[in-house]
């Protein structure tokens, strides 16, 4: 570790958390900046506090206010501390939170508890700098390694890195970042103990005969034969070698002595991590589906749990969103939309627990089986990851390079907003239902780098919708609504709402705000493409569509993506406030904006 700490990794993470912190704060007026505009645009922002002896201190640094939803972009220089006439770096997350938060009036315990997400941000990101930095590593090439390769976490929020729960040894261990190779165990839990969610075209023993190595299901069947169990019984459920050392053993103990849990041991097959941490893939067999699992760690400031509500519905969402797009020529043959569907869910509900035991055990076993992206490539296509659109190489080039100096930037731009805002939008419009399309949620498909269509996953807590504004409302199956429990702890958490706007917003927040803004900054600052010429090209698509379907004119005044203003999450202030009220703010549209200045 004091390799890591004296080396310029350290500080340049640090830097970036720095960034994004003061980026957040700004941009959602958590903090109020004196703000000098300098030449070319740029502006000095300086926060104002005060020092643990009550003497004025203030924060420097200096940036831009972008096109894109009026985000804040500050420059790659140090924030600076000036006390007086003293100036230097700021170096220290926690004076400067403690400087600054009687001018902010958060909440002192949960902002004691996001320093630490801060902290551990810096520490697991420069190990795995420092440590990719040392790899000398390859261009990746392929779907499966570019999970792995795109290692930059969240690019607003400010704790993109922090896996509390995780040691340093942990993170090496099985973060993406270092492409551990790790094998899943297994228990046997009884039928009546379980919750199982399935795709209605699937049998559950015909699925778990597919998805475990033949050796394995043998095994697992001789174990419970020797116990005088028959394996039809029981769900087999994979549980992540963290989760199993650090949760299960302990908050099960008393189950796997009485029996009713039962352990297996460990899979054959070998599994890697994906960006997201907890969901893997199978590496002994590309075609395998891919596994999400619970893991009892904080990242992004969310417990990376599997609430049970969630699994319960994610076989008959998939189901849904399948069915949808079978019925729909459009989006199945001219857009060719990929669903990687979550074919089967489990989960271990065990009924007789106490109460305190139930709590502490919430979500912490079960896991979803989701479709593998290969299933539906072609010999002539492969996949990226859309934060992976803007990963940067060892030598600092973009992994996307080639394919922008073989089509050029623009036409390349171009193609990427139709393959990717078309799909998405025509769910919102033709069947009013909104995807939450972040960048770890959409996979680009591509023939030799060229945007062809588009994949999306994570279904389960990922859509969101109106039943009255449902193109089939008869379609939508019955779902397990959001318990009072969960929502206390995550108000934003929800699938149905009365509210339309809040369906508009998930598209517009989660794909706009922050999916293609990201994307918006890299094409600008690697290859020249103007921001405001990047979102005029968006209009373009979304004007294209409905001259094509003008027969839907009504759904598009009804979610109407050129609003003048719309209403994002606010990711900062949800670390410093308490969870009681939908933290959002209304933000200037870009698409508005240019619509303003020129005629699409």
């Amino acid at each position: 570790m004091n390799n890591i700490v004296q080396s310029k990794e350290y500080i340049d993470v640090r830097r970036r958390i720095f960034r994004q912190l003061v980026e957040s704060l700004i941009f959602e007026r958590i903090v109020m900046p004196t703000r000098t505009v300098l030449k070319n645009g740029i502006e000095q922002f300086t926060i104002h506090g005060t020092d643990p002896f009550g003497e004025p201190v203030a924060y420097i640094g200096y940036g831009k206010q972008k096109v894109s939803f009026e985000r804040f972009r500050l420059t790659k220089d140090p924030l600076v501390r000036q006390k007086g006439k003293e100036r230097a770096e700021a170096t220290s997350f926690a004076l400067f939170l403690e400087e600054i938060a009687s001018h902010m009036e958060a909440d002192r315990q949960r902002l004691s508890m996001f320093l630490t997400e801060l902290h551990e941000t810096h520490v697991k990101d420069a190990v795995a700098q420092y440590e990719w930095r040392q790899s000398n590593s390859l261009t990746a090439l392929t779907y499966d390694e570019l999970e792995g390769e795109a290692m930059k976490g969240h690019p607003y929020h400010p704790s993109y890195k922090s896996r509390i729960g995780f040691t340093v040894e942990d993170h090496k261990s099985f973060g993406p970042d270092f492409k551990p190779s790790l094998s899943l165990v297994w228990l046997a839990a009884p039928k009546d103990d379980s919750s199982l969610s399935i795709s209605q075209s699937m049998d559950y023993e015909e699925f778990i005969k597919k998805e475990l190595h033949p050796n394995d299901l043998e095994c697992f069947v001789q174990i419970l034969a020797e116990k005088e169990k028959q394996a039809t019984d029981f769900i087999f459920i994979p549980v992540h070698p963290w989760q199993w050392e650090n949760v299960i053993l302990p908050q099960f103990l008393r189950e796997l002595e009485e029996g009713s849990l039962i352990l297996l041991g460990e899979g054959t097959d070998q599994y890697v991590p994906q960006q997201s941490i907890r969901t893997l893939s199978n590496k002994t067999d590309k075609i395998k589906c891919y596994v999400k699992l619970p893991l009892s760690i904080t990242n992004t400031s969310t417990n990376r749990v599997l609430a049970p509500h969630t699994v319960a519905n994610a076989a008959k969402i998939s189901d849904w969103l399948y069915r949808i797009r079978e019925h729909d020529p459009y989006l199945k043959e001219e857009l060719q939309l990929v669903f990687l569907r979550e074919r089967v869910g489990v989960s271990y509900d065990k009924r007789d627990r106490s109460t305190f035991e139930k709590a502490a055990a919430y979500g912490v076993l079960g896991g979803i089986w989701r479709e593998s992206i290969h299933l539906y490539l072609t010999e002539e296509e492969d996949a990226i990851p859309f934060n992976a659109l803007y990963h940067c190489q060892q030598d600092g080039m973009p992994i996307i390079h080639r394919w922008i100096n073989q089509y050029g930037a623009e036409n390349w731009v171009k193609q990427l907003l139709h393959v990717s805002i078309t799909p998405l939008i025509h769910l919102l419009y033709a069947h009013g239902i909104a995807m939450e399309s972040h960048a770890q949620n959409m996979v680009l498909i591509h023939k030799d780098g060229w945007p062809v269509r588009l994949a999306l996953k994570d279904f389960h807590d990922g859509i969101r919708f109106k039943r009255g504004t449902l193109a089939e409302p008869a379609w939508c199956p019955d779902l397990m609504p959001t318990p009072d429990a969960h929502k206390k702890v995550n108000l934003n958490s929800f699938i149905e709402t009365d509210d339309i706007e809040l369906v508009r917003d998930f598209v517009h927040d989660a794909f706009f705000f922050i999916n293609l803004s990201e994307i918006a900054f890299f094409f600008e600052e690697f290859y020249g493409v103007q921001e405001a010429d990047f979102w005029k090209s968006a209009c373009h698509v979304i004007e294209a569509y409905h001259a094509r379907f003008s027969h839907l004119k009504v759904r598009f005044t009804m979610f109407d993506l050129f609003a003048e203003t719309i209403q994002v999450e606010q990711l900062t202030k949800r670390r410093m406030f308490p969870e009681t009220e939908l933290r959002i703010q209304q933000v200037k549209n870009p698409l508005f904006t240019v619509r303003e200045v020129t005629t699409c």
